[in-house]
């Protein structure tokens, strides 16, 4: 299955929270979510159906894989990579799959306020817009590691405002970024729960 080209909005009234799929728009008050806060469709508008717990898990996965912008055969990958990981260093599965996330070169082009969206810095980075560590790297999934250092090549891509602060394991100086450290479980959205993307794969 391609890339989804449908209306961003519709996945984060679907999931229920602001995905931040639209870059400036959806930290304003014409946000989807918050214009109409209820699930797309002719039957949106109803009270919403008690999930099931495998329900509950399938919506969580949902929710995370369209945040990031994966397809799922991306997110069960990492979710293998993440169970590889956690028995190698006798970790946390769920953490280890969250670092893999927040790691991704376009994730963090993103939250360092290089780009407006995780899409927008996705884009940066297969145009070969971005450098780590001096070479041009064009594939949005790379890997960062601490001490690994990206560039916005061009400054009149730099957003013109900045909607959020930048995360304190990161170092940014105007287009310059330097991961300072790998991000803890307090650095990344307290709204996810890990467990149960894990239990969803798990059975």
């Amino acid at each position: 299955m391609g890339r989804y080209t449908g209306a961003k909005e519709k996945l984060s009234r679907r999931e229920g929270v602001n995905l931040h799929l639209k870059g400036a728009r959806s930290f304003s008050d014409k946000a989807g979510v918050k214009r109409r806060p209820f699930p797309p469709g002719q039957h949106g508008n109803k009270a919403r159906v008690r999930l099931s717990d495998y329900g509950k898990q399938l919506r969580e996965k949902q929710k995370v894989k369209r945040m990031y912008g994966l397809r799922e055969k991306q997110f069960k990958n990492l979710y293998h990579e993440a169970e590889r990981l956690s028995k190698i260093y006798n970790t946390d599965r769920g953490f280890e799959l969250l670092k893999l996330l927040e790691l991704r070169l376009d994730n963090v082009v993103y939250v360092s306020g290089l780009a407006i969206s995780r899409g927008a810095a996705r884009q940066y980075v297969s145009h070969k817009h971005i450098e780590v560590n001096g070479k041009t790297v064009s594939i949005p999934s790379y890997q960062l590691k601490k001490g690994d250092e990206i560039r916005l090549k061009e400054l009149n891509l730099l957003p013109q405002e900045s909607y959020f602060e930048v995360p304190n394991w990161l170092e940014k100086d105007k287009v310059v970024v330097k991961v300072l450290e790998v991000p803890t479980r307090e650095d990344i959205d307290e709204g996810i729960k890990e467990n149960l993307i894990i239990e969803f794969y798990s059975r």
